[in-house]
């Protein structure tokens, strides 16, 4: 017999085999539930049995799904803040610290006026105040005496000298003595010295000028030249005059005028007293013998 008389006509073949499937699934699904209540003891003809036992195994999916679903918080995230460390801290405040006005920053702001001579009588006070008796800063103090006319920024260098010693050529001619000069005169570097040599050329005529300062200049040099010739005219630096007068090269006995380039300011727009070095020699050189001198008369300061 075959396949197609068995089957009816409008049955396929595949049909015939999907029959087929489902029943071996059944069959399969019968003994695993036949298994199941031999391992419970339950006889498979007892029909309260088997409620009891459909009753149990569903019993903890209902307990299980009474209760209600606990849902875990997420932790939010928390923010952290890094601190800088101490030493960085440290450096900022240093950096912070050190950005402070200049002098150049403060002068530039401020109008430029022309020095007087209480300028440099505070300054003396100020400086001999500190570690000086009160006998021995009466007898370092200048009196107005010992001034002479201060300049008021509208002179060039020649006109401001003829103004404060009109008996110049005199002066220059009675002039022969040696290790000595008529007019010293005081600035804050060799190349300050240089100018004011060259701007002062209307004012000295044939008289001879020397230069006292270290820049390319030795100081045998400058003490032979003194010992050997006569000089009217000694521009130079408060440190090689002093470093001179220590030598005993250079003799003030017969200076008349000593003239401090007061008001002149270089490219960082400071005075020869606003810089510290300059300072202490020029204050160090007053107190030497200039300070005597002037007390004594026979020597006049002027500030250019």
């Amino acid at each position: 017999m075959t396949l197609s008389e068995n089957c009816p006509p409008n049955m396929s073949l595949s049909t015939k085999r999907g029959s087929k499937g489902t029943g071996l699934q059944s069959k399969r699904t019968e003994k695993q539930s036949t298994l199941c209540l031999q391992q419970m003891n339950v006889d498979p003809s007892d029909d309260q049995a088997l409620e009891k036992a459909s009753g149990n195994r569903t019993a903890p999916h209902q307990d299980s799904g009474s209760k209600p679903t606990v849902t875990k918080k997420r932790k939010q995230p928390t923010e952290c803040f890094l601190s800088q460390p101490e030493e960085k801290q440290e450096r900022t405040l240093k950096a912070k610290r050190r950005k402070k006005k200049k002098i150049s920053d403060i002068l530039e702001k401020s109008a430029l006026k022309p020095g007087v001579p209480a300028d440099l009588q505070n300054l003396l006070s100020q400086h001999f105040g500190e570690n000086r008796s009160v006998i021995e800063i009466e007898e370092l103090k200048l009196s107005d005496s010992c001034f002479l006319p201060a300049n008021d920024l509208t002179h060039s260098f020649s006109s401001y000298l003829k103004e404060i010693c009109p008996k110049w050529a005199k002066l220059r001619k009675n002039h022969k003595e040696k290790k000595s000069v008529v007019m010293l005169v005081i600035c804050s570097s060799a190349l300050r010295s240089l100018e004011l040599i060259k701007s002062m050329t209307a004012f000295k005529g044939d008289c001879r000028v020397l230069k006292l300062f270290a820049k390319h200049i030795k100081i045998k040099e400058q003490v032979t030249m003194l010992e050997k010739g006569v000089f009217h005219i000694g521009v130079g630096t408060p440190g090689r005059v002093k470093a001179l007068m220590e030598q005993d090269g250079l003799c003030l006995n017969s200076t008349k005028y000593m003239i401090l380039d007061w008001n002149w300011r270089d490219q960082k727009l400071r005075r020869m007293m606003d810089i510290p070095e300059i300072k202490r020699e020029t204050i160090d050189l007053l107190e030497m013998s200039i300070i005597q001198l002037c007390r004594e008369g026979s020597m006049k300061l002027g500030l250019f």
